[in-house]
């Protein structure tokens, strides 16, 4: 039987963020093409790297890289940046209706996530996950609203510094909803 660990939080952090970082700065020294085919071996590494460490995936990093090739080998094969700036939209509709599926099924499926790491109510979570599958929607129609309307070096200091600091900061915003809803752990 194979044994899950947990990585490090600052390695857990490297891992999600590492990606992302390592396309910006390939942007920054040649153009979006290039970026992007290194974008792809480099997030499918990540998760090499996080199932090695770990032997478990998690689903929305998975999701993440499947979106990455997809939309990434649109990019390269048909020569058109459109592919890659809809990928963050599409990714979080994923997450939003996935989210707003569970609600209708009476389920939270950030319970099923990660229920074991924040101890919660079930009104608390399905707060949580009302929340959670807007903000994925704000995110989407912003992703939306900025590649459409601004340059494509904007676009990609947007996401890469932008989208990780309004996420930051809604779950920062979010601290009342798990102060409120906590179970306090048995021990």
């Amino acid at each position: 039987m194979t044994q899950t660990t947990s990585p490090s939080p600052f390695l857990k952090l490297a891992l999600e963020i590492g990606p992302i970082a390592v396309f910006f700065v390939t942007y920054t020294r040649s153009d979006i093409y290039t970026a992007t085919a290194v974008f792809i071996p480099t997030i499918l590494a990540a998760l090499v790297a996080s199932w090695w460490l770990t032997r478990s995936l998690p689903k929305m990093a998975v999701v993440t890289a499947v979106m990455v090739v997809v939309f990434g080998g649109l990019t390269l094969w048909l020569q058109d940046a459109t592919f890659i700036k809809m990928k963050p939209t599409i990714v979080n509709l994923i997450f939003a209706g996935a989210l707003g599926f569970g609600l209708t099924r009476g389920r939270s499926y950030l319970k099923d996530l990660m229920g074991d790491a924040l101890p919660m109510t079930d009104a608390g979570w399905t707060i949580l996950t009302k929340r959670w599958a807007l903000f994925f929607v704000f995110l989407a129609v912003l992703n939306e609203a900025v590649w459409r309307t601004q340059t494509e070096a904007f676009w990609v200091s947007f996401k890469t510094f932008a989208s990780p600091a309004l996420t930051f900061g809604f779950v920062m915003s979010q601290m009342g909803v798990l102060k409120r809803h906590g179970l306090e752990e048995k021990g």
